[in-house]
């Protein structure tokens, strides 16, 4: 039988009538001398037998192995966290993917937020992790709660996790650090129930990052109160939220003063910012604040100067760190599904080398940026966070964010620009993460004053 495929091959006119891949099987035939009886048998065969025989053989192939289950945390940097962080993680994943993954490309699209999804979040009560509160009734922050919820959200919808960073984050933050106990009691428990929701305004149409020195809306006292008047910018849940974290300088002694300004106070008007082309769904709005008069118990108690909304802007940073991390998060895990199920030439999209280290750069690059976000976080609930650790942790991870989601996009081809694979969406909603809460270059500088000990901001 061997004997056959040696003949088979010394014949050069048979050969070339086979069609080439034929003749390439007839070619390994001599290595393997159980296949020449195969071929000796197939040989024999009429037209329809051979017809039936392959037949047979087609029906017969075996199944493609299964995909290996798509797994965000590679290095396996998030399994211990404490129970209650852990059940917390597993309501907000199956919250997101349940209601929030159905319908997140219809809404960015139409640039609306799912309001009605408002109060089942609440019930998850997300913020009882984020902030604790100890037995003597302090509250305080779980940066590594905050972090691993803002990811599991944002792997989703990048702008749900904004719309929690921003009440729950910012808002919060600004009462937790800046206000009086008698503060923290009226507005923190409501807050944390999602009965009032709050925005932060501290951008201005004019001032973004030269903030810390250039904010042009004024805050004068008058009697009992003070009066406000300027325009803040990109200020989320703005358009919808009961409140929002205002700070302005005081005319009389140049500080930085933060004010909690209710929506429906005179003066007070916003529009909805137009035209964006990442965070869509996140609603961002333009206020404008019109001889706007707040009582002096409204005032943050604890907010004298910049250096105090700069304690606000480290503890938050973390988080958008976090949102970076779930973006692309999302992203890869979108890709790796497609590939796993996307065939071309014949064979599964995962299967070339190509796409193979396209997927390996996303998924190192989405390991280091948890590693960075969890050790940032850690040092944060520890006390030893500084404002260049927070910063690094948000330069690298945007930037590392957008590398991912880029190579996610590349990886679908021309269907990596359709809402259809969501990727499209992570792909524009990092440019949003890469700008905010600090610009990439702003937290470089930070970072860069750190190391050297020059600061070189202007």
């Amino acid at each position: 039988m061997l004997n056959m495929a040696t003949e088979l091959l010394s014949q050069s006119d048979l050969l070339t009538a086979l069609d080439p891949r034929v003749a390439s099987i007839v070619s390994r035939l001599s290595d393997r001398p159980e296949l020449a009886s195969v071929m000796e048998q197939l040989l024999n065969l009429d037209g329809p037998a051979l017809a039936r025989a392959k037949r047979s053989i087609t029906k017969a192939k075996v199944a493609a192995p299964a995909s290996p289950e798509i797994d965000v945390d590679f290095l396996r940097l998030l399994r211990d966290l404490p129970r209650d962080v852990e059940s917390a993680r597993l309501r907000a994943r199956e919250f997101m993917d349940r209601e929030v993954e159905p319908i997140a490309n219809d809404y960015w699209e139409r640039a609306e937020f799912p309001y009605h999804l408002i109060p089942e979040f609440a019930s998850l009560d997300l913020l009882a992790s984020i902030f604790p509160t100890a037995p003597d009734g302090t509250v305080h922050h779980d940066s590594v709660a905050e972090g691993v919820l803002t990811m599991e959200l944002a792997r989703v919808d990048c702008s749900f996790a904004t719309f929690l960073g921003v009440h729950g984050g910012l808002a919060f933050g600004s009462i937790l650090l800046c206000g009086s106990k008698e503060q923290q009691d009226e507005w923190l428990p409501r807050m944390r129930k999602w009965e009032v929701i709050g925005a932060f305004g501290l951008t201005e149409p004019d001032v973004g990052s030269g903030v810390a020195g250039g904010i042009t809306t004024t805050c004068r006292r008058d009697g009992d109160a003070w009066i406000i008047d300027g325009e803040k910018r990109w200020i989320g849940n703005s358009t919808f939220g009961d409140f929002v974290v205002v700070w302005a300088r005081d005319v009389a002694d140049q500080q930085i003063k933060g004010f909690i300004v209710e929506t429906s106070a005179p003066g007070y008007s916003v529009r909805k910012m137009e035209g964006k082309i990442a965070q869509r769904t996140l609603q961002n709005g333009h206020i404008t604040l019109d001889h706007v008069r707040v009582l002096e118990k409204n005032r943050l108690q604890k907010a004298n100067g910049f250096k105090d909304v700069a304690r606000v802007l480290g503890m938050t940073r973390v988080g958008v760190a976090w949102i970076a991390v779930g973006c692309a998060a999302g992203a890869y895990e979108r890709a790796l599904a497609y590939t796993q199920r996307r065939t071309q030439f014949g064979r599964p999209l995962g299967s070339f080398q190509l796409i193979q280290s396209m997927l390996a750069r996303m998924v190192g690059k989405l390991a280091s940026m948890q590693a960075l976000a969890l050790q940032v976080s850690r040092l944060q609930n520890a006390g030893q966070c500084e404002e260049h650790h927070s910063a690094l942790a948000k330069q690298f991870c945007a930037a590392q964010c957008r590398e991912v989601v880029a190579l996610a996009r590349e990886s679908m081809g021309g269907n990596g620009i359709l809402l259809d694979h969501s990727v499209a969406r992570f792909f524009a909603d990092a440019e949003a993460i890469y700008s905010y809460e600090g610009s990439n270059e702003i937290n470089t500088l930070i970072v860069g004053r750190a190391l050297t000990g020059h600061g070189a901001f202007v």
